[in-house]
């Protein structure tokens, strides 16, 4: 039976058979701090970069329609929505098999190797020529992003405790919302070399984004450590990158707040697989990130093109349909915060999908409307309340779950759940309803609908959950002072010359191996 933290709303803690381990806080706060910020200066740039290249790589795309992409390779826009399908499908089929040699080989180097592998891939779309080539660049591409991003959240799990790494995952996405913002504002100078060399603008934005991930992987492949057991590099394996005190202090504190990261398996059990499919709060979670990917994952491929629609200049509109994304960053931020700092998980998604639902509302009203300046004001509301639900619900997901078994089979399915939702989100868009689109927009407010439901229903269990776990620590606290005073003479400490060991559970409290807890 799952342990349940009191609050619903923080990381459970550690199970009986996890709390095993005399972990002994052998360091001073001020080492700690040193330690944390020379991991968080290394580990966070670094894993956000690659983050941000894969967006730029993923996202040129709907920056290149709007530069004739879809006419000089003699494709319509439905054999369009087909490629972009290919991309979430690549990603589906094999994100658990490159999770799998991540597991195996270390982030450090899998990582690393994937943004050369993509960053070719994006290189060589340039190249690309009609319907079959374009088909085939959107399969390699999604095959060779796939496992990425649950890499990188599995990464800071390995690196940081439970509580601190809330807030590294919304760093972590970061890096997609600044590459979602920075690849149409790119997009707006790059798009202007149209002629150079006798190519398209889009073939430029391909060549020169490609080239840039391919640099990045460098820069992974030189900095970016691989484990406790490996805390070096992939090109620099002679290099400690920190030193052995800071190792012990990062990894011990990581293991008193989760003992079970430090008893890796080579598989993860029958048993865990059945606990994780059959949570039927899991499976809420993943259909919520179904419901909010989908529509905007479409929309963030189509965004310039709907303002271009608007009578703005082609290149204009790349630049034009930046600006929500940017925007997108410090209302994250803010939402991030109030999650974290008030323990508000469940409101702060539910207020994500309202301002994301209304988005739709305006774009579907504004589609009556000749007035572009009001229908733009749709697309830039869209865009800022648009992608931010999805890491607050990962969050949120992740204390859902009551141990770490459960908990990365969970983030898999969840990140599938999101490329699976780019797969539905390709054909919302479709020929025959554009320019106006009013029927992908009505669609897109149906499926956010869905989500909104489920997300109160999961908030409202989440309340009846807390209520009952409040309860029975009022029961249990009850029974506890009725102990008799003999009762209490039996679990008396050691003696002086039989010191027991201490351990730091993950409340802050220090624990004597016969039960006895001082708080620090």
């Amino acid at each position: 039976m799952g342990v349940f933290s009191k609050n619903m709303d923080e990381f459970p803690p550690p199970q009986e058979d996890e709390e095993v381990l005399a972990l002994q806080r052998d360091w001073t706060p001020a080492e700690e701090r040193q330690a944390k910020r020379k991991l968080d200066l290394i580990i966070m740039p670094l894993l956000t970069l690659g983050f941000f290249c894969l967006q730029l790589d993923r996202g040129n795309m709907a920056n290149a329609i709007t530069d004739n992409f879809m006419e000089d390779i003699n494709i319509d826009q439905n054999q369009f929505n087909i490629g972009q399908q290919m991309l979430s499908l690549g990603i589906v089929l094999f994100e658990i098999p490159s999770n799998m040699i991540l597991y195996r080989v270390g982030p450090g180097k899998w990582l690393t190797l994937q943004l050369f592998l993509f960053g070719i891939v994006s290189t060589f779309q340039a190249w690309q020529t009609n319907y079959a080539s374009f088909i085939t660049t959107r399969l390699l591409l999604g095959i060779t992003e796939s496992g990425f991003i649950p890499g990188g959240l599995w990464t800071l799990s390995t690196w940081y405790t439970r509580r601190e790494t809330a807030k590294r995952v919304m760093f972590f996405y970061f890096g997609n919302q600044f590459g979602q913002a920075s690849a149409k504002l790119l997009a707006f100078g790059i798009l202007h070399m149209r002629g150079v060399g006798g190519k398209s603008g889009w073939f430029w934005l391909f060549v020169l984004m490609g080239g840039f991930t391919i640099f990045c992987g460098f820069i992974l492949g030189f900095f970016l450590p691989d484990s406790f057991k490996k805390p070096r590099s992939t090109f620099l394996p002679m290099i400690n990158i920190f030193s052995e005190r800071e190792i012990h202090i990062l990894n011990t504190r990581v293991l008193i707040d989760d003992p079970m990261k430090g008893k890796k398996k080579k598989s993860i059990g029958l048993t865990a697989f059945k606990k994780a499919f059959s949570n039927w709060r899991v499976w809420v979670h993943v259909i919520i990130t179904l419901a909010n990917n989908g529509p905007q994952r479409a929309f963030d491929t189509y965004a310039p093109t709907i303002v271009r629609n608007f009578g703005f200049g082609a290149l204009s509109a790349n630049a034009l349909a930046s600006v929500g994304l940017f925007l997108q960053i410090p209302v994250s931020w803010t939402f991030s915060w109030i999650s974290d700092h008030f323990n508000r998980r469940g409101e702060t998604v539910i207020a994500g999908f309202c301002g994301h639902l209304i988005g739709y509302i305006f774009n579907r009203i504004f589609t009556e409307l000749n007035n572009r300046g009001a229908r733009y004001f749709g697309v830039i509301w869209t865009q800022t309340f648009g992608t931010f639900s999805h890491p607050l619900n990962i969050t949120w997901l992740s204390l859902t779950c009551t141990d770490s078994e459960e908990r990365a089979l969970a983030m898999a399915m969840v990140i599938m759940g999101a490329n699976i939702a780019g797969i539905y989100g390709a054909q919302i868009f479709r020929q025959d309803d554009r320019p106006r689109y009013r029927r992908a927009f009505s669609i897109a407010c149906a499926v956010l609908a869905v989500g909104l439901v489920l997300s109160i229903i999961r908030y409202l269990d989440d309340i009846v959950r807390r209520r009952k776990s409040a309860k029975n620590s009022q029961t249990a606290a009850s029974d506890t002072d009725s102990m008799s005073q003999t009762e209490r003479k039996m679990s008396a400490p050691p003696s002086d010359d039989q010191p027991a060991a201490l351990v730091l559970d993950h409340k802050g409290s220090l624990t004597i191996s016969n039960g006895l807890r001082v708080t620090t």
